[in-house]
């Protein structure tokens, strides 16, 4: 096996984890959900450039003192490195495909395991999981990084498509009770690395750290390593150097030939072909691969 093909099935390994999402899609046909098919969020979110995405969302939402506290108070990700990311996984993958009652169902799940976070951070700041302001950050750094990731490691949008995108995805933050979301790309860019709240902080520091080396199984962390590093190389370069890292192009083109052997090898999202399905939209059955395929 050459390591191009032990770096894919690394990832594919890595990203096979945790619960399938839209079981019960099939209940719900003729229900487009919050975008439907032909929307930008659908061609998006269906490409596994948003792997880079997910990791990029992870090290940038550290950067908000107030959200790194919760996280470092209230999550297990140190005994269970995989978990948080697979239940972002889980919510992403439904809100962006699931038919209406299941958007509803996953965002009132988020609601819920919310509430019981609270605390204060290093620098004497209360916080709540619920605050619209907190998750304005969390929101915006997840739309800001599969838009960047897809553009990076995909195909570049043109501007009216990635505004479309941002403001397709500023509905499920309408849903999360979110305050403060950009309309369009650029706004959105400029909204995050202009943000006022941004510090270091010790969970800053212990979440990064976590990241760059995480307890994964050996065949995880080899594809891991390269994710983390593409999506580091995408970071804005005054964030990373908040985070104490610098981006390196190098990662861009290991990134970009991961991705590609990833996407030959995982095709399309099966969620995005449950979800045509549910429409009864035709497509070519041959870019997708389905739940029920072996990873």
């Amino acid at each position: 096996m050459t390591l191009q093909e032990r770096l894919t099935a690394s990832v594919v390994q890595l990203f096979s984890e945790g619960e399938q999402p839209l079981s019960q899609t099939h209940l719900y046909p003729g229900d487009p959900g919050l975008f439907g098919p032909g929307s930008v969020s659908w061609k998006v979110m269906g490409d596994v450039s948003s792997f880079v995405g997910g990791v990029r969302a992870l090290l940038l939402q550290a950067l908000h003192p107030e959200v790194a506290a919760g996280v470092a108070d209230h999550s297990e990700y140190e005994t269970d490195p995989l978990g948080r990311l697979n239940r972002t996984s889980l919510f992403v993958t439904t809100v962006n495909y699931g038919s209406m009652p299941e958007v509803h169902a996953a965002v009132q799940v988020v609601r819920e395991a919310h509430t019981p976070v609270s605390g204060t951070s290093e620098r004497g700041i209360r916080y709540a999981a619920n605050q619209p302001r907190l998750g304005a950050w969390v929101h915006n750094t997840l739309t800001d990084s599969f838009l960047e990731a897809y553009q990076t490691f995909c195909q570049v949008l043109d501007p009216a498509e990635a505004d479309q995108f941002v403001q397709e995805q500023s509905k499920i933050g309408e849903l999360l009770g979110v305050a403060e979301l950009p309309l369009t790309a650029a706004d959105l860019r400029t909204w995050i690395t202009e943000h006022p709240d941004l510090g270091e902080s010790e969970a800053l520091r212990q979440a990064w750290s976590f990241l760059r080396n995480p307890p994964l199984q050996p065949g995880q962390l080899l594809g891991y390593r390269v994710v983390r590093a593409a999506a580091v190389a995408t970071l804005p370069h005054s964030l990373a150097q908040l985070g104490g890292t610098s981006s390196r192009k190098v990662a861009v083109f290991g990134g970009r030939r991961l991705i590609s052997s990833l996407r030959w090898a995982m095709k399309h999202s099966p969620a995005w072909k449950a979800a045509l399905d549910r429409c009864g939209s035709s497509y070519d059955a041959t870019k997708f691969r389905s739940f029920e395929d072996p990873s």
